[in-house]
């Protein structure tokens, strides 16, 4: 409990710092880039239903046929949470799990045929071999990390980013079958249009030359650095293999699995139904927080170009607003996110409405602010975003998560619970 306590002090303290401290205003690339006006029409009002409490870090969920919710928790958890609010054991046949700063269990997707063959893909973050999981204080995976001469940073063991699949067993109570499918990402899982699983992962600064909230130079000399270890979308088959048609195949010194790279922390991703792509939310460090179209083979940024600046609590000299890179917030060679926050929302979660329950809201775009302790509504004209709405804003509670239910209702792990939301009638 004391380890709990002084991980969630930790974890405040960096929010804290993350609204407090905010970069300076910059220049979008085009107009409508960020701070878009409100809807001509605001929301309707609607219903917010506790379901269940209690779910301390929370991290993902998601809808079985049977009318249960599978929840995911930071620590290494997975419950089954009823419709009538009763909150199971945890599961048994989960892996092993570091929680240490943003690294713990995260995401869970089913399978498309998951009716038949009761499978999912989760992501988590494992143990070094010999080492018990735990929770550890933020420092061991920062401050610990960072400050270290690179040479010593590339020996140290601190574990494995991974994504997994299993099978969920008849009676809801365990995971069978556990297969580690990839490593090196660890965040959100979407699965694509063609069957294959697009992963994301957060940039693995303790593996290049990098002092965690950005570089005060570039990679130009050798950009398949920034290609391996700054935050990926990876692209696998359902079964871990490598579909042959990956963008950076004929390249050997880029990961096979590698579809997007330059991202920070990518902790939002859902595929446009309109399109079919990949769009995505890039978690800035002081400000600069992104969506972005993912597109194979394309470069977004991560640690040369940003819309943000490092933090001024991680810099040891005192100094303030220091310029990620060398202070471009585009490039020729770069995607632009098709939208940014300045100030810092710290979003995670995301997720289009296409139901029939919410009219109103069909076809918008929905985000987790965790700093901002709301929830974003953006309404979209195509890729552009034409107005944003802050809603929830009352709760003052961090909003993690956001998924569409079967019957069109809305669920988000709002603070430690899940709080459905429906129509006023």
């Amino acid at each position: 409990m004391k380890v709990s306590t002084v991980l969630l002090a930790s974890f405040s303290t960096v929010l804290l710092a993350t609204v407090a401290a905010q970069s300076p205003e910059p220049k979008p690339a085009f107009a409508g880039q960020t701070d878009a006006p409100k809807p001509a029409k605001p929301s309707p009002p609607f219903n917010t239903q506790t379901i269940a409490t209690g779910l301390t870090g929370a991290w993902a969920i998601a809808f079985l046929p049977d009318g249960n919710i599978l929840v995911t928790q930071n620590s290494g958890t997975m419950r089954i949470v009823r419709p009538e609010g009763v909150v199971s054991a945890a599961l048994e046949g989960v892996p092993g799990v570091k929680a240490v700063a943003a690294q713990g269990l995260h995401d869970v997707v089913l399978d498309p045929d998951f009716a038949r063959n009761r499978t999912l893909y989760f992501t988590y973050f494992a143990p070094p071999k010999g080492e018990a999981p735990a929770s550890w204080p933020i420092e061991f995976f920062y401050e610990r990390v960072w400050t270290k001469p690179f040479i010593e940073r590339r020996t140290m063991q601190l574990g494995a980013e991974r994504v997994a699949r299993a099978k969920l067993s008849a009676d809801n109570t365990k995971l069978e079958d556990v297969d580690v499918l990839a490593e090196g990402v660890e965040r959100r899982i979407v699965i694509a249009r063609d069957g294959t699983l697009l992963v994301s992962g957060a940039d693995r600064f303790r593996f290049y030359d990098s002092d965690l909230d950005g570089v005060e130079h570039t990679f130009a000399d050798n950009p398949d650095i920034r290609r391996n270890f700054t935050g990926r979308v990876i692209r696998i088959n359902r079964d871990g293999s490598i579909p042959k048609d990956n963008p950076w195949l004929s390249r050997a010194t880029v990961l096979a699995d590698t579809f997007a790279h330059g991202f920070k922390d990518p902790e939002g991703a859902a595929l446009n139904p309109q399109t079919g792509e990949l769009w995505m939310i890039d978690h800035g460090p002081q400000g600069g927080d992104e969506i972005n179209i993912v597109r194979a083979g394309k470069d977004y940024g991560w640690p040369d170009v940003s819309y943000g600046r490092q933090y001024d609590a991680r810099q040891l000299d005192g100094r303030k607003n220091v310029r990620v890179g060398d202070g471009a917030t585009s490039r020729p060679d770069v995607e632009e996110p098709i939208y940014y926050w300045v100030p810092s929302i710290a979003p995670s979660g995301m997720m289009f409405y296409t139901g029939d329950l919410f009219p109103e809201w069909k076809g918008n775009l929905f985000i987790g602010a965790m700093a901002g302790q709301h929830l974003v509504r953006l309404v979209l004209n195509g890729e552009r975003v034409v107005a944003e709405e802050q809603l929830l804003t009352a709760d003052k509670q961090r909003v993690r998560e956001i998924r569409q239910a079967p019957d069109g209702s809305i669920y988000i792990l709002h603070g430690a619970s899940i709080v459905r939301l429906t129509p006023k009638k």
